[in-house]
């Protein structure tokens, strides 16, 4: 156990200067879909396509990081929800940027981030604009990192508008991802999220910019998909506008052959300037998400693991390391060294072959032991990636939900909080707000955690445990519902 946590707590921090110490050490790891080969649902063609991509597959997501360049400012609608002005550096919103860039300045950018940052497998342009009408830049973009570094997977994310346009150069260009933000296909609900659209050169407002926009959008899915190229739909959450509407969205959608649908709560402090943040829209807490994201059981299959990342962000999903590449401090000259990545590839295929059958070895035993009418368990878990236990209680800014029962484990959601820990203690009002983050969540695994706090979340009702550290989430969250519906674990049995 002690050479695996070394292993993993170097791997942690590889991507800043230590991946050759780390692929040193025999590592391990679990997913029901982490193996080389294809799931059962899947067919290999597509499992290539997504398999290292972390938006495109939640067990990718542990292991690979993505990377968006904004050099696409323009946009051709208005959404109720966007104001792409504001920005703080400690901000996850879609539409925020600290600095635009040229291609040229993007294209060196990259490469000095696929340098450092081993677990890069893709690069993004999500605007701060739309990145279909921005086009001249967007392709200029993808062409000159495609030269450099033919390995990386190139996705674009747009609002469909100005799409049918440009969807055969996607084929020319070797992009076979592409996210298509979809509130509506009833145009008289996107009256109420759409002020306007610019369309054949002409401000368009109402129920026929509505209109138009839903048609467009729908034909980019259509030929999107007759193309072979995937989709992931994105459709913001808004409570009593389109939220019970997401329902008859989710199955036209997933009907048009869509791969993924991604519905993400609305974000709507008024300090963003934003039209719904300032008349008071409020967005959806974590129950009515979870509640909806059910409720599309039957329809395109969900992706829960978004961080609705800002227009720039750099690194794994859940973290952002964009302010350690601005441009004043990437080098005027970089030449790319694929040495870093191809290594940390290898560990990687090792690792989630690894975990993939320590997974499904913990979910047989589950199945096995646990009857099909014990109820569901929803249990959080503080991580840096890898899938595994391997993060501080008082240093996660986030956590990972998983709900258990006699079926398995499997990834629901996850929770952003304020970091709790800081300058080496914790302070009280933040520790309320991560246990208000918290709420309905029954067990909590973190690496460590001290008493005080761990005292606090027991009289909240929540169970914080620290035995598993660096052990796998899967393996871990196993044996703990295994040890609340009062069974012994594979080991006790073995003894006895």
């Amino acid at each position: 156990m002690a050479e695996n946590v070394v292993a993993l707590d170097s791997l942690q921090i590889a991507s800043r200067n230590a991946l050759t110490q780390a692929m040193e050490s025999d590592g391990c790891s679990s997913s029901s879909c982490g193996s080389s080969d294809a799931p059962e649902d899947m067919d290999p063609e597509t499992w290539a396509k997504v398999k290292d991509h972390p938006c495109y597959s939640e067990e990718a997501h542990h292991y690979f990081a993505r990377m968006h360049v904004a050099v696409a400012p323009a946009c051709n609608i208005q959404c109720n929800y966007c104001n792409r002005k504001y920005d703080c550096a400690n901000e996850s919103r879609p539409g925020v940027v600290s600095e635009r860039l040229t291609p040229e300045q993007a294209a060196r950018k990259v490469i000095a981030v696929a340098n450092e940052i081993p677990q890069l497998s893709v690069l993004g342009i999500a605007g701060p604009g739309d990145s279909a009408y921005d086009w001249r830049k967007t392709k200029e973009t993808f062409q000159r990192v495609q030269e450099q570094l033919p390995d990386i997977k190139l996705c674009l994310s747009t609002n469909g508008l100005a799409l049918p346009d440009h969807v055969d150069e996607l084929l020319d260009m070797n992009i076979d991802h592409v996210t298509l933000t979809i509130n509506m296909i009833d145009p008289q609900i996107g009256t109420e999220i759409y002020p306007w659209i610019f369309w054949e050169h002409k401000r368009r407002h109402g129920l026929e910019a509505s209109q138009i926009l839903h048609e467009r959008q729908m034909q980019s899915l259509d030929m999107l998909h007759e193309r072979g190229i995937l989709v992931k739909v994105n459709s913001v959450m808004i409570p009593g506008i389109n939220d019970k509407h997401l329902l008859e969205v989710n199955k036209e959608v997933k009907k048009r052959g869509a791969f993924l649908h991604n519905i993400m709560p609305l974000i709507s402090a008024a300090e963003f300037g934003t039209v719904f943040g300032l008349n008071g829209q409020r967005g959806p807490n974590a129950a009515e998400l979870k509640e909806l994201q059910d409720a599309c059981a039957g329809g395109a299959n969900l992706m829960r693991h978004c961080r609705q990342c800002r227009a720039d962000a750099v690194g794994l999903l859940g973290e952002d390391r964009g302010q350690e590449f601005t441009m004043d401090l990437v080098p005027d000259e970089v030449t790319y060294d694929p040495e870093k990545r191809e290594t940390y590839r290898e560990w990687v295929k090792k690792e989630r072959e690894d975990r993939r059958v320590a997974a499904e070895s913990a979910k047989a035993e589950t199945v096995a032991s646990v009857a099909e009418e014990a109820g569901a368990m929803l249990v959080a878990v503080a991580t840096k990636g890898g899938g595994r236990i391997n993060q501080h209680f008082g240093h996660a800014t986030e956590f990972q939900i998983f709900e258990v029962d006699a079926e398995g484990v499997r990834f629901v959601t996850h929770r952003r909080c304020d970091n709790y820990c800081v300058g080496g203690y914790g302070e009280e009002d933040k520790l309320e707000l991560v246990i208000k983050t918290l709420e309905g969540i029954d067990t909590i695994l973190c690496a460590k955690i001290g008493d005080c706090p761990r005292e606090d979340l027991a009289a909240a009702g929540i169970t914080a445990i620290q035995d598993y550290a660096y052990d796998y989430i899967e393996t871990a969250v196993s044996a703990v519902y295994r040890d609340r519906m009062g069974l012994p674990s594979a080991e006790t049995a073995e003894i006895a």
